[in-house]
């Protein structure tokens, strides 16, 4: 189980490359800016935020396994306050959130929720099999 932290943070990178890259393009194709809407600083963000919060897991799951799932509840408040302070004042300076603009948030935070999710199942099974 000691690869668990490497596996998961070379599946997010990844795959949060991988989702940049095609978001990019989809920008470049819709004729929108490429770098605008904070799109580079949202996934930078939950890049860390994400690797931040399961190595938090996997570095307490023995000592807070019972509460893992509170634990990575607090995750994804921490993420939303993250949006909330960092990007949202941004996003409604002009009264309104464009579709690009909430797809440069959310698109990384779903990517990595999911690889999170995965990944925090996998250590709980793991841990569940001791």
């Amino acid at each position: 189980m000691a690869r668990l932290p490497l596996k998961f943070t070379l599946s997010l990178l990844a795959c949060l490359s991988t989702a940049f890259a095609f978001h990019l393009l989809i920008l470049v194709g819709f004729e929108k800016p490429l770098w605008g809407n904070l799109i580079a600083l949202s996934y930078l963000l939950n890049f860390t935020l994400a690797l931040g919060i399961f190595l938090a897991l996997y570095f307490l799951r023995n000592k807070l396994g019972n509460a893992m799932g509170f634990l990575f509840m607090g995750g994804s408040l921490l993420k939303f306050v993250v949006f909330f302070l960092v990007f949202y004042p941004g996003y409604k300076s002009d009264g309104t959130i464009q579709g690009v603009e909430f797809a440069a948030f959310f698109v990384p935070y779903a990517v990595a929720l999911v690889l999170e999710t995965y990944f925090a199942a996998k250590m709980l099974k793991n841990l569940g099999a001791k």
